[in-house]
């Protein structure tokens, strides 16, 4: 795969286009369950999601929306998707406040996931990911906000396997948890956009959200692309752009070549 000889120039890469399709094939999926919900008659639809989040969450004021953030916490430390987290807060908190509160519970699972691999999973994590761990090292230390802000925005990367990595590794916890917050921002508006539009302009807001989440998606390519600096963050991201970090740092002539 690295072996291709025609490639852009190192350390220019653009985003696949079928990477950004898929994301917004995802976006369009989740619209559209969205307006099935809200006209068909299931046993368990909007209404009832709605009563239970008023009678468990919005009937108990503030610490009902602490219940929420904490299980949400729990529920993306876990590795489980931060999208339906988003969705479900939009749909029952409206947008802004639905996407404050899935992001908080967003930034706790972070939490949660970095520290038990810096203070308890330690050994688990570095005999899991030793390579990797040794790759983020490099990758994130000469600007660990932007190279994180760029990693978080760009849709190709497995969320719980780099907050695991980071904390077994020497990156910073402020700029990781600050980009990580600044980072996951729009793809939580984007579904909490999608799920407040269960109530009206689903339309409407699903364009804007498909329009916020390629925004996003190339300011993340434009970040990797201008600070890496012949570094990579992973194989997964490599596969996702266009050229690869790990392919011209491969084939530097100061590099020797495998025997």
């Amino acid at each position: 795969m690295w072996g291709d000889t025609k490639k852009p120039p190192a350390g220019r890469p653009g985003l696949k286009r079928g990477v950004l399709l898929r994301g917004i094939v995802v976006i369009l999926t989740v619209a559209a369950f969205a307006a099935v919900l809200r006209e068909a008659d299931f046993a368990f639809g909007p209404d009832e999601l709605k009563g239970w989040v008023d009678h468990k969450i919005l009937g108990h004021g503030a610490a009902g929306m602490l219940m929420f953030v904490v299980a949400g916490a729990v529920f993306t430390g876990l590795g489980l998707s931060r999208q339906i987290l988003a969705f479900v807060a939009g749909y029952a908190f409206g947008i802004a406040t639905g996407t404050g509160l899935a992001l908080a519970g967003e930034v706790g699972g972070v939490m949660l996931a970095f520290f038990y691999a810096r203070f308890l999973g330690r050994g688990f994590v570095a005999r899991k990911f030793p390579r990797r761990i040794r790759q983020v090292d490099d990758f994130l230390k000469a600007s660990p906000f932007l190279m994180t802000l760029a990693v978080r925005l760009l849709p190709v990367s497995n969320n719980l396997a780099v907050n695991l990595v980071a904390g077994v590794s020497s990156v910073p916890l402020v700029p990781f948890f600050a980009a990580s917050a600044v980072g996951h921002t729009p793809q939580t508006l984007v579904f909490a956009m999608i799920g407040s539009g269960l109530t009206d302009g689903l339309i409407v807001k699903s364009a804007l959200a498909v329009t916020l989440f390629v925004a996003s998606v190339w300011i993340g390519v434009y970040l990797y692309r201008e600070y890496r600096r012949g570094k990579t963050f992973g194989p997964e991201i490599d596969e996702a752009l266009e050229d690869s970090a790990a392919g011209a740092i491969s084939n530097s002539p100061t590099r020797p070549s495998p025997q």
